[in-house]
């Protein structure tokens, strides 16, 4: 395989976009980029995938298990093999050794290629996340798609990066006066900590699991994939691929394994405090993740966990343009995103804003009117909402209206495709900050608490400076992914800003046009922190990638 000639412009030009911050993407994020015959090819692999077994030819495998059912309805009839883990595991470390002397480069320029042979699949990519998270197609497509290879990408070029800040190698001499000096032969190697367990999300399988797995890879670690049980397909794609460019490459495909579990088995618990697995990357439920990083001590963790995103909203010199964005926010992927807003933190008495002074009344009157004029469409609407991925978000949100005045009533939305997708609006429900509770409902539970889904609530605080303190404790308790605040007053802004570096939570301000909160670009923005509960890690810096392996040091004498 000709990888230097091929890939190293592309890590190149990696490298040099995580240090600029500037934009940049090797790959295409329109369907029509990828040619003429992709979608129809693309549809065709997909469906050929279903009602069959995923052969991946992996040791240890004792079993077949499978159960993939669409958020949109139909059944992905789909087998895949069940790992016997004492017969895996074992086999998954013999490939380490020359995985381990292939060095930093190497490794990266077949991580790469990897990336480059999922990224021409796109479309048969786009119909698997689609078919298990419950994304519409465009947002499957892009997310799932080149976003996700973009975040394993930006993860390969910080392992590189950070691999190869030490030389490989380094002639030691220290003066003796009179006497010879001393002279030691010094070689440096990175050396991966073991295997990599990468415990997989429903919502996003490949946005948040390519960065844990590119991570662990490219710094020399064996790599298990365990997928959520309803979005197995996936991550099950990126094993094969990967696999078939090891073994092309001239190393042991057993490097990347997937661990498909029956129904109930909970494998991942059983997984996680085996003594072979000495990284684990985890996006889910703040139990789970609390629960790994008291029990698996044997691994370096890394989670990203619930938090409670909020909105301040203090004034605006562009309400129109606010409450657009606000809008699309709150809808885009029917809020099952780690990063939606969740809590509009809004003065009792009212805003400035370019179209007067509004009150709070109105200011969530005219939310609301903005996400039911973006929705209003049918059409639009599933497009931007694509499915609910499970009837726990179901039920979050038909809880949601006793919990408060419901400013927007969801609505259900008839998807002519696929007639037994679960499409619903968002809910806005209006609480008050200065009152625990609502008419026997507990409204501080509510607001400070993660509410999965499209449900938003319209808390009314007494001033801006005590949004400002609930925003503060909001964080500091239960983390937040995000953080967004509008504002014309330069002393408000800097209040906020130094809320959120001494609170370590991304902060947005004043967007009003075309980027929106809960999105992030790779190689330029930082998805999370690592310095609040909502998740330990930031995808993706240094940090992410430094403690998967260790400078291991051999002297010589001269």
């Amino acid at each position: 395989m000709q990888l230097t000639e091929t890939h190293r412009p592309t890590l190149d030009q990696a490298l040099e976009a995580i240090r600029t911050r500037a934009y940049w993407s090797p790959h295409p994020e329109h369907p029509k980029a990828y040619g003429e015959s992709a979608p129809a090819a693309g549809l065709t692999a997909f469906e050929a995938l279903r009602g069959s077994r995923f052969e991946l030819d992996q040791p240890g495998t004792d079993g077949w298990t499978g159960g993939e059912v669409s958020p949109y309805g139909p059944e992905l009839g789909i087998e895949y093999p069940h790992p016997d883990v004492d017969v895996l595991l074992p086999a998954m470390r013999a490939g380490m050794g020359a995985w381990r002397e292939a060095g930093p480069e190497t490794r990266a320029l077949v991580c790469v290629e990897i990336l480059s042979r999922i990224n021409a699949r796109t479309h048969e990519f786009a119909h698997a996340v689609m078919h298990t998270s419950g994304q519409a197609f465009m947002m499957a497509f892009q997310a799932g798609g080149p976003h996700a290879q973009d975040r394993g990408l930006e993860a390969v070029a910080y392992a590189y990066e950070e691999q190869t800040r030490t030389p490989a190698a380094a002639d030691w001499s220290k003066p003796q006066g009179k006497r010879d000096p001393l002279r030691l032969r010094k070689t440096f190697t990175a050396a991966g900590r073991g295997i990599s367990l990468l415990i997989g999300c429903n919502t996003f399988p490949t946005w948040n699991g390519y960065p844990g797995l590119f991570a662990s890879l490219a710094t020399g670690n064996p790599v298990l994939v365990k997928p959520h049980p309803r979005a197995v397909l996936p991550l099950a794609l990126t094993v094969r691929v990967a696999r078939e460019v090891l073994a092309e490459a001239g190393f042991d495909p057993n490097l990347v394994c997937l661990a498909a579990e029956r129904p109930g088995e909970g494998i991942a618990k059983t997984l996680a405090v085996r003594p072979e697995i000495k990284i684990i990357d985890y996006t889910g439920s703040t139990a789970f993740g609390d629960w790994l990083e008291a029990n698996a001590r044997q691994a370096q963790v890394y989670t990203e966990k619930a938090g409670v995103n909020a909105v301040v909203i203090d004034s605006t010199d562009n309400y129109k343009g606010m409450l657009s964005n606000l809008a699309f926010s709150l809808s885009l992927y029917s809020g099952q995103m780690c990063t939606t807003p969740q809590n509009l933190l809004i003065p009792r008495d009212g805003i400035p804003t370019d179209a007067g002074p509004k009150s709070y009344d109105e200011v969530v009157a005219d939310i609301a009117a903005s996400v039911g004029g973006l929705l209003g469409d049918d059409a639009r609407a599933n497009a931007l909402l694509g499915a609910l991925v499970n009837p726990d978000v179901k039920a979050r949100l038909e809880a949601a209206s006793g919990l408060g005045e419901v400013a927007l009533p969801s609505r259900k939305i008839a998807n002519p495709e696929f007639p037994d997708a679960v499409v619903r609006t968002p809910v806005v429900v209006k609480l008050d900050g200065a009152r625990k509770f609502w008419e026997g409902a507990d409204a501080e539970a509510a607001y400070l608490s993660e509410c999965f889904g499209p449900v938003s609530f319209a808390v009314a605080v007494d001033s801006t400076a005590d949004g400002l303190e609930l925003l503060r404790r909001t964080v500091r308790d239960k983390g937040a992914m995000t953080v967004g605040a509008y504002t014309t007053s330069q002393e408000t802004e800097g209040a906020i800003e130094d809320l959120c570096l001494e609170e370590s939570a991304q902060l947005s301000l004043n967007l009003t046009g075309g980027v929106y909160v809960n999105q992030t670009a790779a190689f330029s923005d930082f998805h999370g922190s690592g310095g609040n509960p909502a998740a330990n890690a930031a995808l993706c810096d240094g940090a992410f990638v430094s403690n998967r392996f260790r400078m291991v040091e051999v002297r010589r004498q001269a």
